[in-house]
């Protein structure tokens, strides 16, 4: 019998303390983890619960105090601020709840600018920016600047933009916070065929039952411990 297969992210142990005034802020508390490729986690709990902590520290963006963070075997909480920045251009892809686009700069544009940081030439540049806005049925939206798009399309650029460099992980901190309700069902049926059909793995921060259910996996947080975890039931 063959062994399973490790998990893309293992987490043991993760604490995360904040100094504030003099004093220490415990946020996340010996949390451990596990997250399997191609899985789409929802995290989900009361404000302070130390969810978007985690997610922040998965992507790389944030620093934990201790405790291990591996994803694909590298432990990230002990790679240094240079190290960091070039694992996370290269293994994560970004989406955040107010799309976070430059105003100045086309849809086009904007999906590109990851992929400024890779050693790419102009045309691969702009084949790969065609190939995934084609993937979010965006491909005559293209020189369009945000201010000229709807609140969904801005999402499926951002979109777009976190599958430009091929990420394996994908972190959405609510992804549909900031869409209407048939809007945000459309975002949320992209991003279950980016697990589906192309093997991404995606942790999902979201206060919104109805986003969570159509996850995988739905974990709950309370004051920086795990303290439940449950299979959604199918959308």
């Amino acid at each position: 019998m063959s062994e399973a297969a490790p998990p893309l992210i293992r987490i043991r142990g993760l604490v995360k303390t904040y100094r504030r005034g003099g004093q220490d802020i415990p946020v996340l508390q010996g949390l451990d983890l596990d997250v399997a490729a191609g899985d789409f986690i929802a995290l989900m709990g009361p404000s302070g619960s130390g969810k978007s902590t985690l997610l922040n520290l998965i992507a790389g963006i944030d620093k934990a105090t201790a405790g291990t963070i591996e994803i694909a075997g590298t432990d990230i909480a002990t790679l240094g601020e240079g190290e960091l920045a070039d694992w996370r251009a290269a293994n994560v892809g970004f989406i955040f709840q107010f799309y976070n686009l430059m105003p100045v700069l086309t849809a086009f544009e904007n999906v590109e600018l990851p992929l400024l940081l890779q050693p790419l030439s102009a045309r691969e540049r702009h084949q790969r920016v065609d190939e995934v806005l084609a993937l979010v049925q965006l491909t005559d939206r293209a020189d369009h600047y945000p201010n000229e798009l709807s609140g969904g399309q801005q999402q499926r650029v951002a979109i777009a933009r976190a599958l430009v460099t091929s990420p394996q992980l994908i972190v959405a901190d609510e992804p549909t916070g900031d869409l209407d309700r048939a809007t945000g069902e459309e975002v949320l049926n992209l991003m279950a065929g980016l697990v589906h059909d192309l093997g991404k793995t995606i942790v999902m921060v979201t206060h919104d039952p109805k986003a969570a259910a159509r996850a995988r996996r739905l974990v709950h947080l309370e004051k920086g411990v795990l303290v439940d975890e449950v299979e959604p039931a199918a959308p």
